[in-house]
């Protein structure tokens, strides 16, 4: 099921703007969707939502499937990701509601179009400033990845990246000028403190050295990195544990 005040293609504009409050669009994957960039997503509008200076928040989803999610009332419109004439809907519904600014969360595969070029021609629609927070910064990226990242600069007022490494390739190569690229690492909601022994317990790593990966489990994360460097890292540290 959609919420009443949205449909695919299709817009609201019913939600009042308190007095003074920043009107801020966010696009890309959103909660129920499986996806570590949804989750994030949703992380990024309820911080800013639950601000005390009550920011009102527009939420663009881009659906992977024919059929909607059963999103929350902050998801004000939604795009079928291969579908060109829906990302220009989108940009018009944002247009009309007077944002302040649009923050695109940005991740090759989840946008429709040659390299997800559509978010692009999305982009260069818009008439307010525009927020690239840029998940995943390729270090040898094919020719017309490596433009369109350019163009999206362009397009942008401000880039953000989550590691030193990311600026870096960003300035090197890519090009893109390094006052217009923010570093904000990727950070965890803030959750109450419980002794990781408690957990440890329940997963038989007591006494354990931990390392974790994060996020949701897909080819070309480095797993397999991670696996073939294990032998030399116990050999050092016996008493590590990968989970």
């Amino acid at each position: 099921m959609q919420p009443e005040n949205v449909g695919m293609g299709g817009w609201n504009t019913e939600t009042p703007r308190p007095n003074g409050a920043a009107n801020i669009g966010f696009v890309g994957t959103y909660v129920p969707r499986r996806c570590g960039i949804a989750t994030f997503s949703n992380d990024l509008v309820t911080a800013i939502a639950g601000d005390d200076r009550g920011a009102r928040v527009n939420v663009v989803a881009i659906n992977d499937r024919s059929d909607s999610y059963s999103y929350p009332m902050e998801v004000k419109f939604e795009v079928a990701q291969n579908v060109l004439g829906q990302y220009r809907k989108a940009a018009d519904f944002l247009n009309m509601n007077s944002l302040d600014a649009v923050c695109v969360q940005h991740e090759f595969g989840i946008f429709g179009g040659d390299d997800g070029g559509h978010i692009l021609r999305f982009m260069k629609q818009l008439q307010m400033p525009i927020v690239v927070t840029l998940h995943t910064v390729l270090h040898e990226p094919s020719n017309s990845q490596r433009e369109l990242i350019r163009e999206m600069a362009d397009a942008s007022d401000r880039l953000v990246v989550m590691s030193h490494m990311g600026r870096r390739y960003l300035e090197e190569i890519y090009e893109v000028d390094a006052s217009r690229v923010a570093l904000i690492p990727h950070g965890i909601p803030d959750v109450a403190f419980v002794d990781p022994c408690f957990y440890k317990d329940q997963f038989g790593v007591e006494g354990k050295k931990v390392i974790l990966t994060f996020g949701l489990l897909s080819p070309n994360k480095g797993i397999e990195t991670m696996i073939r460097a294990l032998p030399e890292i116990v050999s050092a540290h016996p008493d590590a544990i990968y989970v």
